[in-house]
């Protein structure tokens, strides 16, 4: 059990690393832990005023779920009721071969686009890491897009489909994109690794490692080097780490604002998935914000019921 804390703690901690403020605890999970508190002898916290959020982070649970994890810990091992789940380690660091030079045939954006399609389709490394019978995935969209979309890597779903962002995150950056007054077929939609990372960290989250980061990249800004967008939008920290470099320092500080990227204007905004988590306004207000300076920037039309959205 205190495994299973310790993991919870991590997941916190990173949660909050990313700079997310609040995440979703249900009043059950924690009504379940005081029982489990109690069963093995510990004094759990006064019960605290109903809430469906706690600030995220292992120092921020609340003063109320904080002791009752704290009671639980320190109960002795020997009176558990059960033993303690083995949690998968830290996955090993990769090690891949330096990022492919990619180069592009002169022509039109469809031809470049099918050669570069082609070029992912031949790479060996592209080819070993993709699970039998799955799908690379690269990119969708209008090769004429202003706002090109760029996630770090793809899931189960899109793996299945050869399609970015089409499981429940992508539901939400549709939604999105729609409440931006497009159509997603108007904007082109992207990941940065092509394949689907099989790195399982201890907290069960596949997560792209930075080599298979730093490969992709090449693919990445073959894809703008074709679609030549105004604006590009980077889903979350970890690719906008990937695209920052040392400039980077945690999602929280970096959203919101402008920055470079091979000479293109960047938008770092958080990853769609935050939004299935985070169900407050205040959350998803802060993500529409990133947004209408995506919109200003890339001269749509903003209606003030757009502009009032999330308040």
């Amino acid at each position: 059990m205190r495994a299973v804390l310790q993991a919870i703690s991590e997941e916190l901690a990173r949660l909050k690393a990313e700079g997310e403020q609040v995440v979703p605890v249900s009043e059950e999970a924690i009504a379940g832990l005081r029982a489990l508190v109690r069963a093995r002898g510990g004094a759990a916290a006064p019960a605290a005023p109903a809430r469906t959020e706690r600030p995220a982070g292992a120092a921020g649970t609340s003063a109320a779920v904080a002791a009752d994890f704290a009671a639980f810990a320190r109960q002795p091992a020997a009176r558990a009721a059960a033993p303690a789940p083995k949690l998968p380690a830290a996955p090993p660091a990769k090690v891949l071969p330096p990022a492919p030079e990619l180069v592009l045939p002169v022509g039109d954006k469809a031809l470049r686009w099918a050669a570069l399609k082609e070029l992912a389709a031949k790479n060996p490394v592209c080819a070993e890491n993709l699970r039998p019978g799955k799908k690379l995935v690269l990119g969708s969209g209008s090769l004429d897009a202003k706002i090109l979309f760029v996630g770090e890597a793809p899931g189960a779903e899109e793996e299945t489909q050869g399609e970015p962002f089409v499981g429940p995150a992508g539901e939400i950056l549709t939604k999105m994109i729609v409440g931006m007054g497009l159509k997603r077929e108007q904007v082109f939609v992207s990941n940065l690794v092509c394949w689907r990372p099989r790195s399982i960290e201890p907290s069960g989250r596949e997560t792209p490692q930075a080599a298979e980061l730093a490969y992709c990249l090449p693919f990445l800004r073959a894809m703008i080097e074709i679609v030549q967008p105004d604006l590009v939008v980077a889903l979350g920290g970890t690719v906008a780490q990937a695209l920052l470099g040392e400039r980077f320092t945690k999602i929280g500080e970096m959203r919101g604002k402008w920055h470079d990227f091979d000479g293109r204007p960047l938008m770092v905004t958080y990853h769609p998935e935050y939004l299935l988590r985070a169900v407050s306004k205040k959350s998803k207000r802060s993500v529409w914000e990133d947004l209408l300076q995506v919109m200003e920037r890339a001269g749509l039309p903003i209606s003030e019921k757009q502009r009032g959205y999330f308040l």
